[in-house]
């Protein structure tokens, strides 16, 4: 399939629709049984992970599979919320509670959250674009300022 295809169906109505009430609760549950290998739709096409954050106000662990980029033994990832125009519940467990759990493929890992400053995001955008292409289409949906966290997996 052309990439362009991929990114028209990714963000189409429908496909959204699928996304946001199905793979959200499906995904994070087959990503880590298979150990990062596998999603609802298969064989994932981008670099893939699975955070699990306490709930801020619940204190349930609550699992969210993310679109990220890998840097320097790090991970990125956008609170984009596919362009809607609220944040996604799971960036404020990560202010609330930035230990968290990541699965990536092949390996499990403890991690700290940190939320990027708009500095440090603009530096990094180029790099988002490039490798979450769909990000584009998300922020034209939204006025919101999308934020960007840093995973920094914690070495004990």
């Amino acid at each position: 399939m052309s990439e362009r295809f991929v990114l028209w169906l990714s963000t189409s109505a429908g496909i959204t629709w699928i996304i946001r009430h199905v793979a959200t609760h499906l995904d994070p549950c087959i990503f880590k049984a298979s150990n990062g290998r596998f999603t609802s739709m298969g064989v994932p096409s981008m670099p893939m992970l699975t955070l699990t954050a306490l709930g801020r106000k619940s204190g349930k662990a609550r699992s969210v599979h993310l679109a990220c980029l890998e840097e320097e033994g790090e991970f990125l990832v956008v609170a984009s919320a596919m362009g809607q125009k609220k944040h996604p519940a799971w960036r404020y467990n990560l202010d609330a509670h930035p230990e968290i759990e990541v699965q990536v493929r092949g390996r499990r890992f403890t991690a700290r959250a940190a939320a990027l400053t708009d500095r440090e995001k603009e530096a990094v955008w180029p790099k988002v674009h490039e490798a979450i292409p769909q990000m584009k289409i998300y922020e034209a949906r939204t006025r919101r300022n999308i934020r960007v966290y840093r995973l920094s997996p914690v070495h004990s």
